[in-house]
C-alpha cells in the first residue's frame, strides 16, 4: 500500500483514477477545490481535502503530513477554447497550481508523478494519427500549459531525480461527467441538451472529427502505470482509436438518449479541425485491452445521465478578453 495525492479526484476523470487507485490497496487523498467536480464522487475509502491546488501553503502542508510517495496531477480547466479568453485563469489553474504540486513533491521525495497532460500539445498535425514523436504545436494556452508543465517535469527529473508519468488523454466521457459546464466535453453538453429537451449545438459544420475515449478504457491505465517500471520518465497518448465526426456524435447520442436528432449549427470557433492519437507505444508499454466501442461507452453514460438528471449551465463569470468570444458563450 502506497500514500497517494489525486489532485482534482472529485472531479470526472480524477475520481476514477481515485477509486482504481483505492481499489488497488492503495491510501488515497484527495484534493479538489469543487470549481468542477463534486464531493460524492470522491471514493469513500479516500480521505478528502477542500482546497486548491494554487494554495501553495496548503499544499506544502498537505505533503508535510501525509508523506505521500505518489502524486496523481488530473486538477485543470480542460476547456480548450474557451481558455483563448482566459489567459490569467487557465495559466493560475494549469501552470501555476502544478509547479505548486511539483515543488512540494521534490522537496518531499515522492517516488513518481503522474501527470495527465492532452493531446492539445499537439495543435493541427498535418499527418494523423499523432504519435508521441510528433512535434508539438499547442493553438491554445490550455494546450500551452500543458506542454510547459511536461517539459518541467522533464528538466526535475534531470535536475532532481523526480520521475515521471505523462499521458495524453483526449475527448474522454463517462459516468461522473459534469454535464452542467457548457464549455467543455462535448458528450455531456450533448446529453444535457437532451434531457432539457433542447437541440443539441455544434460550433461550425460539424465535420471536425475526435476519438471519443470511454472513461473505463482510460482510468485504469493511469492507476496502474505506477507498477510498470518501464513507465518511468515517458509519455503515453491514451483513448479511443477510431474518430468520428461531431456530426456522427450527435447522431449516436440521439440514438441512445431514445430521442430524434436536432443539431443547431453555431458560428465556427478557432479549434483544430481533426484530432486523434495512435496508442500503440501505451498497448506495448502498459498493456493492451478491449476497448468499449462508441456505443457502448455512450450507453453506460446516458443510464447514468438519466439516473441523475440534467445539470444547469451556468455562464463562466471570469472572462478576461471578450473580442472574439463566440456569441454562445456570453449568454
Amino acid at each position: 500500500m502506497s500514500r497517494i495525492l489525486v489532485t482534482g479526484g472529485a472531479g470526472f476523470v480524477g475520481s476514477h483514477v481515485a477509486e482504481a487507485l483505492s481499489e488497488r490497496g492503495h491510501s488515497v487523498t484527495v484534493l479538489d477545490d469543487l470549481s468542477g467536480g463534486f464531493r460524492d464522487n470522491v471514493p469513500p475509502a479516500a480521505a478528502f481535502v477542500e482546497g486548491s491546488i494554487t494554495d501553495a501553503a496548503l499544499v506544502d502542508s498537505l505533503f508535510t503530513a501525509s508523506r505521500f510517495e505518489y502524486v496523481f496531477h488530473l486538477a485543470a480547466y480542460a476547456a480548450e477554447g474557451l481558455s483563448h479568453f482566459i489567459k490569467r485563469f487557465n495559466y493560475t489553474n494549469n501552470l501555476i497550481g502544478s509547479v505548486n504540486l511539483i515543488n512540494a513533491s521534490v522537496n518531499h521525495d515522492v517516488r513518481c508523478f503522474v501527470f495527465t497532460s492532452s493531446i492539445a500539445v499537439y495543435g493541427t498535425c498535418p499527418v494523423l494519427p499523432m504519435t508521441e514523436d510528433t512535434a508539438p504545436h499547442p493553438e491554445d494556452p490550455y494546450g500551452i500549459a500543458k506542454l510547459a508543465v511536461e517539459q518541467e517535469l522533464r528538466v526535475c527529473q534531470e535536475m532532481f531525480g523526480l520521475d515521471y508519468i505523462i499521458f495524453r488523454p483526449h475527448n474522454v466521457y463517462g459516468e461522473r461527467q459534469n454535464i452542467g459546464d457548457r464549455y467543455r466535453n462535448v458528450v455531456g453538453i450533448f446529453m444535457n441538451q437532451t434531457l432539457l429537451g433542447r437541440p443539441m449545438t455544434v460550433f461550425g459544420d460539424g465535420t471536425q472529427t475526435r476519438a471519443f475515449s470511454y472513461i473505463g478504457d482510460v482510468a485504469p491505465v493511469v492507476a496502474g502505470s505506477i507498477d510498470v517500471p518501464a513507465a518511468r520518465n515517458q509519455v503515453f497518448n491514451i483513448g479511443a482509436d477510431q474518430p468520428c465526426s461531431v456530426n456522427e456524435l450527435a447522431a449516436a447520442v440521439a440514438r441512445v438518449m431514445d430521442v430524434p436528432l436536432r443539431v443547431t449549427y453555431l458560428e465556427p470557433r478557432t479549434e483544430v479541425q481533426h484530432a486523434f492519437s495512435c496508442h500503440g507505444k501505451s498497448a506495448r508499454v502498459l498493456g493492451a485491452r478491449p476497448p468499449h466501442g462508441l456505443n457502448e461507452g455512450l450507453a453506460r453514460m446516458a443510464r447514468w445521465v438519466r439516473e441523475h438528471g440534467a445539470r444547469t449551465s451556468g455562464v463562466f463569470e471570469g472572462i478576461e478578453i471578450r473580442k472574439n468570444l463566440p456569441s454562445a458563450w456570453r449568454v
